[in-house]
């Protein structure tokens, strides 16, 4: 059998293998910022998440599946949680909850969603709830979703009352999407598969401010740098293998807007994406291609504004 290193270069000579993770937690990610920059740039604070947005995949003891779509979001003025079922999210049953406190003091309670295919049952717990600098709480709560009296989902700590329940439906992460904004420093973690470890994240963009003649941005996971693109603003686009945890991940990044479309909300799109077993083809292209319906992905997915 071949071993990563032959893996990894069959597939691209400038691949980059991730597999011991260095920075563990959020408390590290300055950390690890601090190690990416170099002599002459001073360490900067991450953009701000506005909107965290995860997408699962519930198979309940009937084998039957539901999409349910989980998104936090924070603005000047409120910050809520939405929860919507199903894969048309226009027309889809969903949940909405205001979490601030000026707006909405109940931040426990249970609510029936009405839904024709499933009889689904909300309960959530945020009068605990800790936040770091995104929407999304990080302790002290708990979001729990029952599908036809099956638990089908549940998100952050477990509450006694769910013991009772002993049936507990097969979760998946399929793909998490954020929105951030601030300065070009965008910081997060993800988790590439079921049974994989938590990375840190970090995405910069260093410019003529911190003394260089030309725009580079930086991708590094735990501390390491997976890629280093010079000359940004004619590399706008582009494309790089790396491997996570045994995994193929392709990662592309577009900023075409951060430099060439000014008047446009000025987002730049970054994407980590896996690729299932040896297969040579970028996911852009498997469009075309009879795709395996038991075939688990995940894609992470940022659009990041670089204010001016």
């Amino acid at each position: 059998m071949k071993n990563m290193t032959d893996i990894v270069s069959c597939f691209n000579e400038n691949a980059v293998s991730v597999s011991h993770p260095s920075c563990s937690s959020y408390s590290n990610i300055n950390a690890c910022i601090s190690h990416s920059a170099t002599s002459t740039t001073p360490p900067t604070t991450p953009s701000t998440q506005n909107t965290v947005s995860s997408v699962y995949k519930t198979t309940l003891s009937n084998q039957k599946q539901l999409l349910i779509t989980v998104t936090w979001c924070r603005t000047h003025s409120t910050q809520g949680l939405t929860i919507t079922f199903g894969e048309e999210s226009h027309v889809a049953p969903s949940f909405r909850l205001n979490t601030n406190s000026r707006f909405f003091r109940k931040k426990k309670g249970s609510k029936v969603v009405e839904s024709q295919e499933s009889k689904v049952e909300v309960l959530w717990d945020l009068t605990k709830a800790k936040y770091s600098t995104g929407p999304e709480p990080v302790e002290g709560f708990y979001v729990a979703i029952i599908v036809d009296a099956e638990i089908g989902l549940i998100l952050g700590q477990e509450n006694n009352k769910f013991k009772e329940r002993t049936v507990l439906s097969n979760v998946t992460l399929l793909s998490r999407r954020e929105h951030c904004s601030g300065n070009a420093v965008y910081a997060t973690k993800a988790r590439f598969c079921d049974s994989g470890t938590w990375h840190d994240i970090l995405i910069r963009c260093s410019g003529e401010s911190e003394g260089l003649k030309a725009p580079v941005l930086s991708v590094c996971i735990d501390k390491k740098t997976v890629i280093r693109v010079k000359r940004l603003q004619w590399n706008f686009r582009g494309n790089q293998t790396i491997f996570v945890d045994g995994l193929l991940v392709d990662l592309l990044w577009d900023v075409h807007n951060w430099f060439f479309n000014p008047d446009s909300s000025g987002y730049a799109v970054f994407m980590f994406r896996t690729r299932s077993g040896l297969d040579s083809r970028l996911w852009l292209e498997e469009k075309t291609v009879q795709k395996d319906k038991d075939r688990v992905e995940f894609s992470l997915l940022i659009y990041a504004c670089k204010n001016s």
